[in-house]
């Protein structure tokens, strides 16, 4: 247990740095450096085989590691923000729980959920306000309680 949290715990300190390394632009700078050297170096080669196999090999092999090393810290980063947002979600009292863990849902019910609110963004533009419903329980209701309320304020005034 203690050897695979140290193992876990060297992995991401590793994939952080090598993503965080690996993006900026000197990384885009040094592989364009070693790309153009390889270019050049090709007449003292002959343009043989294995000059061209050198490239095709690091390279090949660099992108193999690279999707996992990336892969981790996108997880990570990924399950930090979800936990992030889920807390935003469960502090906020007029917010929809169902929302917390909604990463967990099928592609066909993220659709379903996009669809309400796309619905909802629709209804709020029509409005053109920005107190705007914000829960799917409410939306329709809250709705037509903002389109009835100006009207009966408008009444009195009248």
């Amino acid at each position: 247990m203690k050897s695979s949290h140290a193992l876990n715990s060297f992995f991401n300190k590793f994939s952080n740095t090598v993503t965080r390394v690996s993006g900026k632009p000197v990384a885009s700078v040094i592989a364009f450096f070693l790309i153009i050297v390889w270019a050049i170096s090709g007449p003292l080669f002959d343009f043989s085989d294995t000059w061209q196999l050198v490239i095709n090999t690091s390279t090949t092999i660099i992108t193999f590691l690279m999707v996992f090393i990336i892969q981790q810290s996108q997880n990570k980063d990924t399950m930090a923000l979800q936990l992030k947002l889920n807390e935003l979600i469960a502090c906020k009292e007029d917010a929809s729980n169902r929302l917390i863990d909604i990463e967990s849902l099928t592609s066909d019910e993220l659709e379903v959920l996009k669809k309400f609110y796309t619905k909802l963004a629709i209804l709020s533009r029509k409005e053109n306000s920005l107190h705007s419903s914000h829960s799917l329980d409410e939306a329709i209701i809250k709705h037509q309680s903002k389109r009835k309320a100006p009207k009966k304020l408008y009444a009195k005034v009248l």
